[in-house]
């Protein structure tokens, strides 16, 4: 059984860690209400980001490049780097960050999706910052 999940992060921590209903389909809609509660997030953790600028990298998705979706990040200013057209690898910060916790959650055993949540969550809640300044140089201004 597999639960998704939506995971914002930044160099010190995570933003926004959202747990998707069962069977729920990620519009470009959807993703932009995602969106929204992840400025306000940004807001409530990191005022000084939005002033500064938001570095976003997403895959290609249809959700994360339809018009909807690039409208609203144009209104955000918030800048978008590419990711490679069709690729269906994970950005080496994903990989970075879903590789350990795929291995903490390995072998384990769950009741239910909410054990499985918590255990994400305080997984993420116990990583070290430095943890999350894994490679944040691509969003250094130049």
């Amino acid at each position: 059984k597999k639960i998704m999940a939506s995971v914002f992060w930044y160099r010190q921590g995570i933003l926004l860690l959202e747990f998707m209903p069962p069977g729920m389909t990620i519009t470009a809609a959807a993703y932009c209400q995602t969106l929204k509660r992840l400025r306000r997030a940004i807001q409530n953790k990191r005022r000084g980001m939005l002033t500064n600028g938001v570095c976003l990298l997403h895959d290609n998705a249809r959700p994360h490049t339809a018009l909807v979706t690039k409208t609203l990040l144009k209104q955000f200013k918030w800048q978008v780097l590419d990711h490679p057209p069709y690729s269906l690898d994970l950005t080496p910060s994903d990989l970075h960050l879903f590789l350990y916790l795929k291995s903490h959650l390995g072998g384990k055993s769950f009741h239910d999706d909410d054990e499985i949540k918590d255990e994400v969550e305080m997984w993420f809640r116990q990583q070290m910052a430095t943890f999350y300044d894994w490679d944040t140089k691509a969003c250094a201004p130049t």
